[in-house]
């Protein structure tokens, strides 16, 4: 039931278990189990096959509309009342009921995006139809835009092939992953727990993202990103924890040579800098708002310990 509540109307679910293509009664009842439950929701069975190792697989899909259920003699399992759960995605206990499709009676909201790659760039269902609220998106994508091409790609000394792993520290509609799409990396985008939810968005644009505290640990094993970007969100943090805590988690998350990628007030760039650079990243200002912080971690290593580590392309 969690799995049919973050799929995507159409969306596919492979399922490659023993149940599949085993015949013994155990694997059997399971398989029995799983043909009334996924009826009983409405998924199609699209392919069920064996591959070439011997290793059965099915796959089923979504439907697109809310047709099917309305056609159950049962109401087994029931459809939410989204007036209850308006917005279901973070410490939210599983629930067994189905929400309904997307469709021209339930409003805008939930109508469904356009396809990829326009979905991108035009409003997505999860943003208000109010006009301000519209044109606040479409400014929003047309800024970063032209920052990330006009400054972002050329004038900081980044060399981009290099790049793949990034992170959106405060992604907000994710305009800054829009703007790099053409690349071959992949963003992932964060939306702060202590501002806009704005995560909906983020999904309706093809994007990818998560919710998080940045006064907690991040949920990623230490030196895994090449490259961090914040927009304005150190003056938000300040309130609640230590700017130092979040400097040192940065460090743990950017791979040796990574790059931090910061755009904030010159009070905050001045409160950040000398922490950086005593654990030993160097920090460079472009334009009075733009900090590039790089993690010199691997060369300290080489100084001390005479260790080889492999730098990130830094031009």
């Amino acid at each position: 039931m969690e799995l049919n509540r973050i799929l995507r109307p159409g969306g596919f679910f492979v399922w490659s278990a023993t149940p599949v293509y085993r015949e013994d009664e155990r694997d059997q009842n399971v398989w029995k189990a799983m043909v009334a439950l996924t009826e009983a929701i409405c998924w199609k069975v699209v392919a069920k096959t064996v591959d070439s190792s011997g290793i059965g697989l099915v796959m089923y899909q979504k439907p697109v509309q809310s047709s099917c259920y309305e056609k159950c003699k049962e109401n087994n399992p029931p459809l939410c009342n989204l007036n209850n759960r308006p917005k279901i995605s973070w410490y939210v206990p599983l629930d067994s009921c189905l929400p309904p499709l997307p469709g021209a009676s339930m409003g805008d909201s939930s109508s469904w995006p356009s396809p990829w790659p326009e979905r991108l760039r035009s409003k997505p269902p999860s943003v208000s139809a109010e006009r301000d609220t519209e044109d606040i998106f479409y400014e929003d994508t047309k800024q970063w835009s032209t920052l990330v091409s006009d400054f972002y790609l050329g004038g900081l000394g980044i060399n981009w092939s290099s790049i793949r792993n990034v992170m959106d520290m405060n992604a907000n509609y994710g305009g800054f992953a829009a703007a790099l799409i053409d690349l071959p990396l992949w963003v992932m985008n964060v939306i702060p727990i202590d501002g806009p939810d704005t995560l909906s968005v983020i999904f309706d644009r093809g994007l990818i993202g998560i919710y998080h505290d940045w006064c907690e640990s991040f949920n990623t094993y230490p030196r895994t990103y090449d490259l961090l970007h914040s927009s304005f969100l150190i003056r938000n943090l300040i309130q609640r924890c230590d700017i130092k805590d979040v400097a040192v988690e940065m460090d743990r998350i950017l791979r040796p040579g990574g790059i931090l990628l910061l755009q904030d007030t010159k009070e905050m760039i001045n409160k950040l800098s000398p922490i950086l650079r005593s654990i030993h990243w160097s920090v460079t200002l472009h334009q009075e708002q733009f900090l590039i912080g790089i993690n010199h971690f691997c060369i300290w290593l080489r100084k001390q310990y005479s260790l080889n580590c492999q730098l990130n392309g830094i031009r």
